[in-house]
């Protein structure tokens, strides 16, 4: 039988139960349930404006970029751009987006957001970040720059990774790539 790590911390779990002290110590276990407390409040955060996560992805990354053509937009955002598709008809009913045929390019669909689409961004913007005030909340400003920064180095390698083995045209598509 192998040995476990002791927990230094105490974690307890609702119930009153610690939580087994051999996957406290595995990173990819913390990170999957903390990045679920996080998601979680953010999910309902936006819900509350009638929309879900994608749809606030979309508008930010569109707010970010600015007009983008469909394909490139959903290789941001590293969704399917079938799912993209569906996100889009949501947000475009609701009059927050606008497609429109590329001119430089018939076939593509070039995306962008309206007056609206923006207005609500910025609201959504705010509520996002207290969502992410109240569940960070027991960070210093510090710890919090410190946590980002690491959690991008992370993020950044993935993409490196994706990179290195993705087709020519999703290389295209993302800033800085050659």
């Amino acid at each position: 039988m192998s040995e476990t790590p002791e927990s230094a911390s105490g974690a307890t779990t609702q119930d009153g139960a610690p939580r087994p002290p051999s996957l406290l110590a595995l990173p990819s276990y913390l990170a999957g349930h903390v990045a679920r407390i996080g998601h979680d409040a953010l999910v309902e955060a936006v819900g509350r404006h009638g929309l879900r996560l994608p749809h606030f992805a979309t508008l930010t990354a569109l707010s970010d970029f600015g007009p983008l053509p469909q394909h490139v937009l959903a290789d941001r955002l590293d969704f399917q751009r079938s799912h993209l598709g569906g996100y889009l008809d949501a947000i475009e009913e609701r009059g927050l987006v606008r497609r429109t045929r590329d001119r430089s390019d018939r076939r593509r669909q070039l995306v962008e957001l309206t007056g609206e689409g923006a207005q609500l961004q910025r609201r959504l913007w705010q509520v996002a970040q207290e969502s992410q005030d109240s569940f960070l909340g027991c960070f210093t400003p510090e710890e919090r720059d410190t946590l980002t920064t690491l959690l991008r180095r992370l993020l950044d390698a993935d993409d490196r990774a994706r990179l290195r083995n993705a087709q020519p045209n999703f290389v295209k598509t993302i800033p800085g790539a050659k």
